[in-house]
């Protein structure tokens, strides 16, 4: 009988153990303990950054250089700011001073302040916008009612920018960054996975399905739960637009380098940008300088930019519709580089 392949009677073929395939009498290879042991200790990494990403910025959370105005005659300025630092931190806000209590107002409208302190001799009050950030709305209403007599206290709270009646802790606004998220990954991962005839076409689809996911994500927030005022039109746009940041650099990279794009987007987005978005809290509530990294990326730029376009007019959304368009620039740069990545079927 001829053999092939320089097989022997009796050869039993063996395929190696390292690769997972079954051995040449049908039992499966075994997974080397080496393999196993690395695929704990890799899990095990993955879940302490994820741990770590989400738990220790809402551990640590607390004012830092919250921006405060003060409007105080001669000297009480002077005798305030130290009773602020000794209750709430030295480093817990920047005090500005300011003319009166017209000029504290349009500071809060302007988005330059997030309170402010008002100091006369009727008496004091503390100015506030929990639309710009309960949580410190929320510090700044304890702070108020710490204020000792002699320094002007106990300060009448007054509230200028409240959250809707239907959710007053803002808490359905706060969570609407990670759908946005969701809905920018799966857009651009749909285009590019799913999309044949090239890139015009790839980014065409993956613009309507954001702008579709604007819409939907404003309609739950606005529409239904009430989370949202301000235009509904204006707010889904900004939903959209930070959706297709995201989605852009997802088909971007998955042209270049395949589906491993669609990982390394969602670490960034979501396990830094969602828990330093500041969605929840506000970016100075996170610990000194994580709150601004997250303001570079589109999670937290967004919810940015969508409470200034909500409650404020727009009112200091520049820097966070630049850092949307960056990235969305970002993403069409990565889309025209040539394909490298070939899918196959």
């Amino acid at each position: 009988m001829q053999q092939h392949d320089g097989a022997q009677p009796g050869d039993v073929r063996q395929s190696d153990p390292t690769s997972g395939n079954s051995t040449g009498d049908g039992r499966e290879a075994a997974t080397p303990w080496t393999r196993i042991a690395g695929l704990v200790l890799g899990v095990a990494a993955l879940l302490l950054v994820v741990g770590s990403a989400f738990s220790w910025p809402a551990v640590n959370s607390g004012p830092h250089q919250v921006p405060l105005g003060v409007v105080a005659p001669g000297g009480a300025a002077e005798q305030l700011v130290p009773r602020l630092a000794a209750a709430a931190g030295e480093d817990a806000f920047d005090v500005q001073p300011l003319a009166d209590r017209a000029a504290a107002e349009q500071a809060i409208a302007d988005r330059e302040i997030y309170g402010a302190v008002v100091l006369d001799p009727a008496g004091g009050e503390m100015l506030t916008a929990s639309a710009a950030s309960p949580a410190i709305a929320q510090a700044l209403t304890q702070l108020a009612a710490n204020v000792p007599a002699e320094a002007g206290g106990p300060l009448q709270v007054s509230e200028l920018a409240p959250l809707p009646a239907d959710d007053p802790r803002g808490a359905g606004f706060a969570t609407a960054v990670l759908p946005l998220v969701i809905a920018g990954i799966i857009a651009g991962a749909a285009s590019a996975l799913a999309v044949e005839g090239g890139r015009g076409r790839q980014l065409t689809a993956m613009l309507a399905l954001v702008a579709t996911a604007g819409l939907v994500l404003a309609g739950v927030s606005q529409l239904w739960l009430g989370s949202l005022e301000g235009s509904y039109w204006a707010n889904a746009g900004v939903l959209a637009l930070g959706a297709a940041a995201v989605g852009a650099v997802v088909l971007g990279l998955v042209r270049l380098i395949g589906m491993p794009g669609v990982g390394l987007t969602a670490l960034v987005m979501v396990l830094l940008g969602s828990p330093l978005s500041g969605a929840a809290t506000g970016p100075e509530m996170l610990p000194a300088g994580w709150g601004a990294l997250g303001q570079l990326l589109p999670p937290g730029a967004t919810a940015t930019a969508l409470r200034s376009v909500a409650w404020f007019d727009g009112a200091g959304s520049g820097q966070a519709f630049l850092v949307l368009g960056c990235w969305l620039a970002a993403g069409l740069v990565l889309l025209l580089v040539p394909q490298r990545h070939v899918r196959t079927t």
